[in-house]
């Protein structure tokens, strides 16, 4: 019977086995590019330093470079982000019960006693 499991799980296994793959080569992709980009910028500072090219030609293509490598770590971000939620599943409601315990003390906290008369 266990042979039998195995063969009907193998082609997906090995589908699961090509998507893993194919998100690995993606992820070093972003991460050379990111270092391209900075290997870009250190040669306009360079650049600028020694007069080559003028601050508006600096402006203008470091505004795009920078722009481009903060899209690659929000990106990288967001990964990192979803393989944390799936081990925290159950931290997102702790928050909210010391939330509510708080707000419900302080009911009444700006409304006058029945007891004291307005004034």
């Amino acid at each position: 019977m266990i042979i039998i499991d195995d063969l009907l799980s193998a082609p997906f296994r090995g589908l699961l086995w090509i998507f893993q793959e194919v998100a690995e080569a993606a992820e070093k992709e972003q991460e050379a590019e990111g270092d391209r980009i900075r290997d870009r910028l250190r040669d306009l500072y360079m650049l600028l330093e020694t007069g080559q090219i003028s601050e508006d030609e600096f402006d203008a293509e470091e505004a795009g470079l920078l722009d481009r490598l903060d899209e690659i770590e929000a990106e990288e971000g967001r990964g990192e982000a979803f393989a944390a939620d799936e081990d925290d599943d159950d931290d997102e409601d702790d928050a909210d019960d010391e939330d509510d315990a708080v707000d419900d003390g302080d009911m009444d906290a700006g409304e006058p006693d029945d007891d004291e008369p307005p004034g």
